[in-house]
């Protein structure tokens, strides 16, 4: 009997011959794993802060953004043709230092005033107190205020900060069924640098956070009534 040849015992066990990586080709493999690690890692930032505007119809801000994503957002309203500028967003904490104002959208649109927003053109939603998705109930409460004031607006412009953009975009698309194309404009982050997330605590949490949130969404997420 030739030694590679197929051998049985008893019929019951079989035995063939087998490729087996050699040392060469472990090194080829461990490469390839960490040059996959290393090419996730960079591309991870860039995948979730997307920016993908359609300019027209309305303008929508999360309230609680910083500060320099509140200017940003008026300065997109300021150089592209906007209807209005809208403020979502959900309660404060009690104990806020900020607390005179009730929820995220009324401090995000108080903000945008201060910076020289004209008032008519800026329209806090505030969105209801959830444990959770609450971007999810952001774009529901600013669907039914659209609906209630109508008409629905032709395009839907959402700025947002780094990371986060992604899942709001597909958030609000949801929360407004789809009536209407939902851009996204991601403002880049200031508390880390976003070409080198993973130097910083601030960066690895919250981009693997972010990373975490758009995989749940986009396995487990249930659209829900609010």
């Amino acid at each position: 009997m030739k030694p590679d040849a197929p051998t049985r015992l008893w019929g019951l066990v079989r035995r063939r011959p087998t490729w087996r990586p050699t040392w060469r080709g472990w090194l080829v493999l461990v490469a390839l794993c960490f040059a996959s690690v290393a090419a996730g890692v960079r591309l991870a930032y860039p995948f979730l802060a997307v920016s993908d505007p359609v300019p027209g119809g309305v303008l929508v801000v999360e309230g609680w953004a910083p500060d320099y994503v509140i200017e940003a957002a008026l300065t997109e309203y300021r150089t592209q043709r906007y209807h209005k500028l809208y403020v979502t967003g959900g309660p404060l904490e009690r104990g806020a230092p900020l607390s005179e104002y009730r929820t995220y959208a009324e401090l995000g649109a108080a903000s945008l005033r201060k910076l020289g927003a004209p008032p008519s053109a800026v329209q806090p939603v505030p969105a209801p107190e959830v444990r959770q998705d609450r971007t999810y109930a952001c774009a529901v409460a600013l669907r039914h205020w659209l609906l209630e004031h109508g008409p629905m607006p032709d395009k839907v412009n959402v700025i947002s900060l780094g990371p986060h953009a992604r899942r709001t975009r597909l958030m609000f698309a949801q929360g407004l069924l789809r009536q209407a194309p939902v851009g996204i404009v991601a403002v880049e982050s200031r508390e880390y640098d976003p070409a080198r997330w993973w130097a910083s605590s601030q960066g690895v949490r919250v981009v693997l956070n972010e990373l975490i949130a758009y995989a749940y969404v986009r396995l487990a997420f249930s659209p829900q009534a609010y």
